[in-house]
């Protein structure tokens, strides 16, 4: 009586072996992987920032990304020099700047002897006309280095996630890239994919003729809908009481900057709409981020991202932060109340997400492109020692003109102080090796005599391989391009920084290798990602590649970070 019963449970085993297999193959055959990839980068998020406001935001913005995803809390940028473009770069490519070439928001080109804006491009004209640099865009003067209104990511010498997603698809997959800046936008978007970032001239939405000859219908529809209109005659008000804020008393601090007439206190006044001022001031407040992300909830839908089996790539990236922070430092009663409403904006926005694409079919990743310094008002008044530094210092030193004589040199030692990097001139670069040398060596030892500068590095010492083992200077060769990056970089001291950006005096900034300019936030969240919180530290250089593994996909041609293990160990085969 027990043989059939035996045969037939030997028949099951046997099936269910087969099942196994076949699906075992299934899945190896066609892994699953998310249908959408978010990525966001927050313009000036310091990683401490989100932490310090976490019990004060509403459960679907941060707390959500922070209780459901992949937290490295240890998440820094390996390169010195950290500046907008670099960062952005940086987190597209998993390379660091001495591969993907964006070494500063500008540099000295050599071969014109003129300073250039990182991706500037006169072989391109923008899409929308008189959408160029704008004239009233005082809190952004890096732009004005540009000799064009052209843009393009010819500069960016290596791919891209962006790009990537794209190749293995063979051009079916979607790439959009979204940003108030430029270049928050240009370089997540890559070389494959399309960029839009917000015009101050036009207050619209705007792209060069490297991505497109003309607007796809959405664009022209949210461009046509004049989205800032809203904001005309209104003002930045509180979001909350008052009395709930952490820095709710100190409204008022003495080093923030009044710019056109926006204040130092709540409310804030945006202007009438033909103000020359008034899209300015928009980007000084939440409005700049919620026109961004009001803008990415139209291009999920207009060019119907997640919707099909290719993996499709958005960028978001939100400049408020950055801009907030510049004028009334990290520590203020604004940029405490932009992060909460930058916190509801996300939340809309997952939630956004949730309902057109799914959480579970959307990979989200959360970073910023660099922190951030404190002012040095908010520091000395705990006496922590803190200033600002005068770049005149270095072109005006006085030992230059002895050594200019000493050697005998026709044109000045230094043709420019593009912080952080001093480029020296032809003259003194066409000098023999040992004559250069014993130069710079006197130069340096100098200049790090300048009260506020803590070292210097001789770009040439790295190109020959020699540029120390100390984490300061590797910082330093990360961020060094033999055709682009300068002769000798200044680092300043921890809390010394340059506060003037071409005539505009900034209350806070960044830019230093110092652990509060590179600490950002790093999660994973949505999709298949398990909740999980890392405390080692990890570079943002992983991220491309951790995004590769995922998508299955090769890596960026000059990435060099590490694929995050505590990420893609919990994720399924």
């Amino acid at each position: 009586m027990l043989t059939p019963l035996i045969n037939k449970l030997k028949l099951l085993g046997w099936v269910g072996a087969v099942l196994s297999v076949l699906i075992t193959t299934v899945a190896l055959a066609a892994p699953a992987k998310p249908k959408l990839v978010l990525q966001i980068t927050v313009d000036q998020l310091r990683g401490d920032l989100p932490l310090r406001y976490l019990n004060r935001f509403e459960n679907g913005g941060f707390r959500r990304l922070y209780r459901d995803g992949a937290v490295f809390f240890n998440a820094h940028h390996a390169h010195a020099n950290t500046e907008t473009i670099v960062g952005h770069t940086t987190l597209a490519t998993g390379a660091h700047p001495s591969e993907h070439g964006m070494v500063g928001n500008l540099w000295l080109d050599r071969s014109t002897g003129k300073i250039t804006y990182n991706i500037e491009d006169g072989r391109y004209r923008l899409l929308t006309e008189d959408a160029g640099v704008s004239a009233n865009d005082e809190i952004d003067p890096t732009q004005r280095a540009a000799r064009s209104e052209g843009r393009s990511p010819a500069a960016i010498l290596v791919s891209t996630i962006s790009d990537e997603i794209r190749l293995a698809s063979q051009g079916t997959a979607k790439s959009i890239a979204v940003s108030v800046k430029d270049r928050g936008a240009v370089a997540m978007a890559g070389h494959a994919g399309t960029a839009y970032w917000f015009s101050k001239t036009t207050g619209q939405f705007v792209t060069s003729n490297y991505y497109a000859e003309k607007y796809p219908q959405w664009v022209t529809a949210f461009n046509a809908a004049s989205p800032t209109a809203r904001y005309g005659d209104q003002a930045w008000t509180l979001a909350g009481d008052i009395d709930n804020y952490l820095f709710g008393t100190q409204d008022d601090q003495a080093w923030e900057t009044d710019i056109g007439g926006f204040g130092r206190t709540f409310p804030h006044p945006y202007p009438a709409a033909d103000n020359r001022y008034f899209t300015t001031l928009l980007t000084l407040s939440p409005a700049g981020d919620e026109l961004v992300i009001d803008f990415a909830k139209q291009a999920i839908i207009g060019e119907k991202l997640g919707r099909d089996d290719e993996t499709d790539y958005l960028s978001i990236s939100l400049s408020s932060t950055d801009y907030v922070g510049h004028i009334f430092g990290p520590s203020s009663l604004e940029a405490e109340d932009n992060l909460l409403r930058l916190d509801q904006g996300l939340a809309a926005l997952l939630d956004f997400v949730d309902r057109e694409v799914g959480i579970e079919n959307t990979l989200v990743i959360l970073s910023a492109d660099h922190g951030a310094a404190e002012a040095p008002g908010t520091l000395t008044a705990l006496n922590i020692p803190a200033g600002y530094f005068d770049p005149d210092q270095i072109i005006n030193h006085p030992y230059i003109e002895k050594l200019q004589s000493q050697y005998r040199l026709e044109s000045p030692i230094i043709a420019s102080y593009t912080a952080p990097y001093i480029y020296l001139s032809q003259e003194v670069r066409r000098l023999p090796e040992q004559t250069r040398q014993a130069l710079v060596s006197v130069l340096q030892a100098q200049l790090a005599d300048l009260p506020g500068v803590a070292s210097t590095v001789y770009s040439e010492a790295i190109a020959r391989g020699q540029p120390g083992t100390d984490w300061l200077t590797q910082a330093v060769a990360h961020n060094f391009h033999p055709a682009r990056s300068g002769d000798i970089y200044v680092v300043l001291e921890p809390h010394i920084f340059i506060n003037d950006f071409d005539g505009l005096t900034v209350t806070a900034t960044h830019g230093s290798p110092w652990s509060y300019d590179t600490h950002v936030p790093l999660i994973f969240a949505g999709w298949q990602v398990k909740p999980n919180s890392v405390y080692r530290r990890v570079d943002t250089v992983s991220v491309a590649p951790t995004l590769s593994q995922i998508l299955s996909i090769k890596s960026p041609s000059g990435a060099v970070g590490e694929p995050l293990t505590e990420l893609l160990d919990n994720l399924p085969r």
